[in-house]
């Protein structure tokens, strides 16, 4: 306070006062949110130094490392999925690490685990797949099963055409066997939405 002789004390005093500068990042808050979508955003776009420097952020600002675990795990499938296999694996391993060793150390694997998946080929296809697949189903796209995949380990199962018929794959040589896998309405629809072939001439 002015004409008291009293020292103001705010941020920048303390910043001045202190060798580290506070980092502003409220876990509630705007830059909690902010922060974590440009650190996802920065590993799509395969930029390792940036995406270290949001996790850093984040690390000293005291985030929870089981949230930022959480959220390369989601990453990994989302953003990379079968570009890259092992990016699931290096994510998963890095929460691990979180719950069993925990902070300080466990900051190394998620700056393991945010290379891993920055420097990663990046393919989202495995998200696309799986929504694609659940709206159908929402959409009533669904049929029984077909008998030769039902059950027949129960008795009387043959009697009702269960499993008759199942060929098993890895009988073949090359461990793959054309046989219908869909149900019948969703193959009568594969069929019909196919255009026409061409005329030969």
């Amino acid at each position: 306070m002015q004409g008291t002789g009293a020292t103001v004390i705010d941020v920048p005093a303390v910043e001045r006062a202190v060798t580290e500068a506070t980092v502003r990042y409220d876990r509630q808050g705007d830059q909690h949110y902010d922060v974590i979508s440009a650190f996802i955003k920065s590993i799509r776009g395969s930029d390792a130094d940036a995406a270290l420097h949001y996790l850093a952020r984040m690390l000293v600002a005291g985030e929870d490392p089981r949230f930022i675990a959480r959220r390369l795990m989601v990453h990994a499938s989302e953003d990379v999925g079968l570009a890259d296999p092992t990016a699931l694996q290096a994510a998963v391993a890095a929460a691990q690490v979180v719950q069993l060793v925990g902070l300080p150390e466990c900051r190394i694997a998620l700056a393991q685990a945010t290379l891993h998946l920055a420097t990663a080929p990046k393919s989202n296809a495995v998200v696309t797949s799986i929504d694609a697949a659940m709206a159908d189903v929402r959409g009533g796209a669904v049929g029984t099963v077909p008998p030769h995949l039902r059950d027949g380990h129960y008795a009387g199962a043959q009697k009702l055409g269960n499993a008759v018929g199942y060929r098993y794959p890895p009988d073949s040589p090359d461990g793959v066997l054309e046989q219908q896998y869909p149900p019948d309405d969703l193959v009568r629809a594969t069929t019909t939405s196919r255009p026409p072939a061409a005329a030969s001439g």
